[in-house]
């Protein structure tokens, strides 16, 4: 389960449309600018990022970092551990 607080920064990044670098758990890495939360086709809440390769979805359960690649008054790491 994801803390509230989370969701609220979370929020934020897509907001200001942050470009963001995600640490996945699994040791992966993706990068791309934050752009909204959606529900995949397993109905897994996800952060959609715009990538050089278009949107992808990216399952909230799956991430174990965010960092946010520009200076900003919010927040500039989450940890969802």
């Amino acid at each position: 389960m994801i803390a509230c607080h989370l969701y609220d920064n979370i929020e934020i990044a897509c907001l200001y449309r942050f470009p963001v670098k995600l640490l996945m758990r699994d040791g992966g890495r993706r990068k791309g600018e934050a752009v909204g939360m959606e529900y995949n086709q397993h109905r897994q809440e996800c952060l959609s990022l715009k990538t050089h390769h278009g949107q992808r979805l990216v399952a909230l359960k799956d991430i174990s970092r965010l960092e946010v690649l520009v200076d900003n008054p919010h927040f500039m790491a989450l940890d969802f551990e």
